[in-house]
């Protein structure tokens, strides 16, 4: 994509970089995931079974379901898809309530703080499907021939919501 202002041109191109999210960022979940074919969400020790156990019978933890759709590429999200062939469940997302009373200094978790914590959980997995699906975008801004910004790392196709625009001081 490219588009011109007067004598500067803003080029954004999908972000080559592997940065990924699960790997290379503190995350307030841990992602829990199984597949024959791919290896997804952090690394753990689980076996299914243990894995099943762990999500039915956790009280202290807020717990969320992770699937998947396989089909000329993946894609995951907390709730299912429509699609029955190919699309699945694939693990869960969680975080345990003491981390979260920690991590924001809460003694009580109250409904509205859950939905709070599941809120970011959500936001995780969205972005660690933006990752899976290809979209992360960098940009080149011209002035006329010479190069004079770069970035890369933005996360999402809706470059405005990514901050990709404002990063780059171009006004959509």
């Amino acid at each position: 994509m490219e588009l011109t202002k007067g004598t500067k041109t803003l080029k954004i191109m999908q972000d080559d970089c592997d940065m990924n999210p699960r790997t290379e960022w503190d995350n307030l979940g841990t992602m829990i995931c199984f597949h024959k074919r791919y290896s997804l969400g952090d690394k753990h020790n689980f076996t299914l079974e243990d894995a099943m156990l762990f999500e039915q019978n956790r009280k202290d933890c807020i717990i969320m379901p992770m699937y998947m759709y396989d089909h000329s590429g993946i894609t995951i999200a907390t709730k299912p898809f429509s699609c029955p062939w190919d699309s699945g469940k694939i693990g869960f997302i969680y975080i345990t309530k003491k981390k979260a009373r920690e991590e924001y200094g809460w003694k009580v978790i109250t409904k509205a703080r859950e939905l709070q914590i599941r809120g970011y959980l959500e936001n995780e997995v969205n972005t660690y499907d933006q990752f899976l699906r290809g979209e992360v975008y960098r940009y080149e801004v011209y002035e006329g021939e010479e190069m004079i910004d770069s970035c890369g790392g933005f996360f999402g196709s809706d470059h405005k919501e990514s901050g990709l625009y404002e990063n780059a001081g171009w006004e959509v």
